[in-house]
């Protein structure tokens, strides 16, 4: 079995389910009351886009080097969802004219938790089921 395979799915499998419980239950209306006027009808293709992409950069740069470990994998993980989430909600706070300075603070920090939860949740699993040899 592919580790980076197996990696790759668990890190998916752990971050869509987490994602989705924030996105549409715990931060629903929180966002609605926030850019709710600017909110459409999910496009499915640009999610599932989203979603591939963004576990193949943690696999890149957080878990899927030789000399990851769990705590590097936190530390990595909370950065680069750090990095990532600020380049999407600091742009849009540029660009949009209803975007909120209370959506950036949380979207940053959301992605900063699910990216660091989610990576290293899947580097243990991947560690329990192929161990690295």
């Amino acid at each position: 079995m592919n580790r980076y395979a197996v990696l790759y799915v668990l890190t998916l499998l752990v971050l869509i389910p987490i994602d989705f419980l924030f996105l549409g239950v715990l931060a629903k209306d929180f966002f609605f009351s926030q850019v709710g006027s600017m909110l459409g009808d999910i496009r499915l293709l640009p999610a599932v886009l989203f979603y591939l992409i963004y576990v193949s950069g943690i696999l890149v740069f957080v878990s899927g080097g030789a000399g990851a470990s769990w705590q590097s994998t936190l530390l990595y993980g909370a950065l680069f969802g750090f990095f990532c989430y600020s380049t999407f909600e600091l742009t849009s706070m540029a660009m949009l004219k209803n975007w909120s300075w209370a959506v950036v603070v949380v979207d940053i920090a959301w992605g900063s938790f699910v990216t660091a939860v989610s990576s290293t949740a899947g580097l243990l699993l991947a560690n329990w089921l192929v161990p690295r040899g």
